[in-house]
């Protein structure tokens, strides 16, 4: 059987040290811990960035681009339903259009009448409405049928993604992916809005080539300016942040704190409160990113690309405030389903301990733009591969998944694995290691339940699952300040395989209570007879927390500062607690 615990570890340093010398120690630390050994990998000048050339098919790419300008034909971006989408979307309209070519559209699938990518569909409807290229940006690897219909209709299509594709490749005009086997692999960490820059960045190249600024009395326009999305894309998607990425995202973080961006995510900023100065990747991904991704999950994500585009600073307030409704409608609705799950796996296994190895929960009430935030939080609670399904609510009896998993946990294996075994068992599947999407009839989900949980348990038999919690070790009472806090913030940007500095630590527990009924406020002795600091741990296990029986704990955590009345305050945002008895 599979055994799952939590396993905090504490990360070793680097050996080799030729970090600048005026580094504070602490950050010292964190560099090293993280593999960074020298000045050249705390670059963040966009000198450093790659070149475009690593991009396989890029100059191809451009080429065909150009015959499309000269001859004013209809450009067509097909984008997706999330954050990475839609500012990818935008960064290419705005890029071209900042050219000097206007004969550009865009076209978002919607998430509910069209599925994702660039389908049969949606080339039919826009070969009726006069398109002369596609270019799809963030999607369009795993597109067979779409492109087919774009040949049938002799509507050349260039492929700018980042999903892994997989042995069979679509008979595009032009692919340009990082992670396909004849790119290098200098820039496979790219978002699909790192991706749709880079390409942007070689026309411009190609275009001053040939004369295009000059023949219009116009210079080049300067494409770092739109690096305020690349920022935000390449945060929200999650994408790891390698050196290249860093830099792509501290310039547009800076860009944004000098509010040199797209008035729509000064919107966004304002409404949400953000401090500009005090910007962070935390605030792209877990408030700016969430209101753009209500858009998608919720209704149309034209509405968050038309924020993106819009230069009108009071249509943008306009369009921010109704995404800020329908997130907090999503807030709603994730909530009452985060309750039903609860309850499924309470009435189905009543221990954890009797929990399956794989889990799969569904009810016919649940949204299916929302079960992958379910299928996230359930895999943080029980800490093993989790889908999570709803009706496509157009009554047709199929059921939307989407599976979250946990590391040595392959999730796209195990569906392949599946597949093989049950091969008409899923309509539809794709994904990779950490998450997945998958379609099935609704009378075969207890079958697929049945079997998703032996193929996990088979392909992982007598393996030890741990949640692996990493920490930069403990801090020193002196440490606890403000301006610890700032020197870490500024030492970012920090995001997936480059994570913001955690400490661990065992503290006295003064006070606790629960706020909104899921989170827990804390307040902390540092040690004995030492000062008291606030502390918020987002989410917990209800049943458990809080617990008066409790007066000493043992914390992962961050720091991060508060303000109250105008002064700044340190706290701790607990990402674990275990009590000490």
């Amino acid at each position: 059987m599979l055994n799952y615990k939590i396993e905090l570890r504490r990360r070793k340093a680097t050996i080799n040290n030729s970090l600048p010398s005026h580094l504070p120690p602490l950050i010292k630390r964190v560099y090293l811990n993280r593999g960074l050994c020298n000045s050249e990998q705390l670059e963040r000048g966009t000198k450093k960035l790659f070149s475009f050339r690593s991009l396989y098919n890029i100059d191809k790419a451009v080429v065909l681009i150009h015959d499309m300008l000269l001859n004013n034909r209809k450009i067509v971006i097909v984008g997706d339903f999330d954050a990475d989408g839609a500012t990818s979307t935008a960064l290419v309209v705005l890029a071209l259009r900042s050219m000097g070519y206007k004969n550009v559209q865009y076209v978002i699938p919607n998430r509910f009448k069209d599925g994702y990518g660039l389908t049969e569909q949606i080339v039919t409807n826009l070969h009726k409405n006069g398109a002369d290229m596609i270019i799809t940006v963030d999607n369009g690897i795993s597109s067979h049928e779409g492109i087919t219909c774009a040949k049938k209709y002799n509507i050349p299509v260039i492929i700018t993604d980042h999903h892994l594709p997989t042995d069979n490749l679509p008979d595009a005009q032009v692919i340009i992916n990082p992670n396909i086997s004849k790119c290098s692999s200098a820039l496979c960490s790219l978002a699909g809005v790192g991706v749709a820059f880079y390409l942007m960045i070689a026309l411009r190249t190609y275009l001053r080539e040939k004369g295009w600024f000059s023949k219009k009395c116009m210079d080049p326009p300067n494409l770092a300016n739109l690096l305020d999305l690349v920022a935000l894309g390449t945060v929200v998607d999650a994408v790891p942040l390698d050196l290249n990425n860093r830099i792509l995202v501290w310039q547009g973080l800076n860009r944004i704190r000098s509010g040199i961006c797209r008035p729509g995510i000064i919107a966004l900023l304002e409404l949400s409160n953000c401090s500009f100065d005090e910007l962070s990747t935390y605030d792209l991904s877990y408030v700016l990113g969430p209101r753009i991704n209500a858009a998608g999950r919720l209704h149309d994500m034209s509405k968050g690309v038309a924020l993106l585009l819009t230069d009108d600073l009071n249509q943008a307030r306009m369009l921010s405030a109704e995404l800020d409704i329908l997130n907090q409608n999503r807030k709603k609705i994730e909530t009452v389903m985060q309750n039903d799950a609860w309850k499924l796996c309470n009435i189905l296994h009543k221990e954890e301990k009797n929990l399956p190895p794989g889990i799969t929960v569904y009810h016919p009430t649940w949204h299916q733009g929302v079960v992958g935030i379910i299928a996230s939080r359930l895999k943080e609670r029980f800490h093993r591969p989790v889908v999570a399904f709803a009706p496509t609510g157009i009554g047709d009896g199929i059921l939307k998944g989407s599976g979250r998993s946990v590391e040595n946990l392959h999730l796209r294996d195990i569906l392949s694995h599946l597949n093989m075994l049950k091969p008409k068992l899923m309509l539809k599947f794709g994904g990779h290691a950490m998450a997945a999407g998958l379609s099935i009839k609704e009378s075969d989900y207890y079958e697929f339940s049945k079997h998703f949980s032996k193929v996990v348990e088979k392909l992982f038999k007598d393996k030890s699952v741990s949640c692996i919690v990493w920490s930069d070790g403990c801090l020193k009472p002196s440490d606890f300040s403000v301006e610890t806090a700032d020197l870490l913030q500024k030492a970012g940007p920090w995001g997936n395989s480059f994570p913001e500095p955690t400490f661990d630590g065992k503290f006295e527990l003064i006070k606790q209570r629960l706020i909104n009924k899921k989170h827990l406020h804390v307040l902390l002795r540092i040690f004995e007879n030492g000062p008291v600091i606030n502390g918020v741990s987002f989410n917990v296990d209800t049943n458990y927390w809080p617990n008066n029986n409790i007066n000493k704990v043992e914390l992962l955590y961050r720091l991060d500062i508060t303000k109250y009345r105008g002064k700044r305050f340190i706290q701790l945002i607990i990402d674990y607690l275990w009590p000490i008895y």
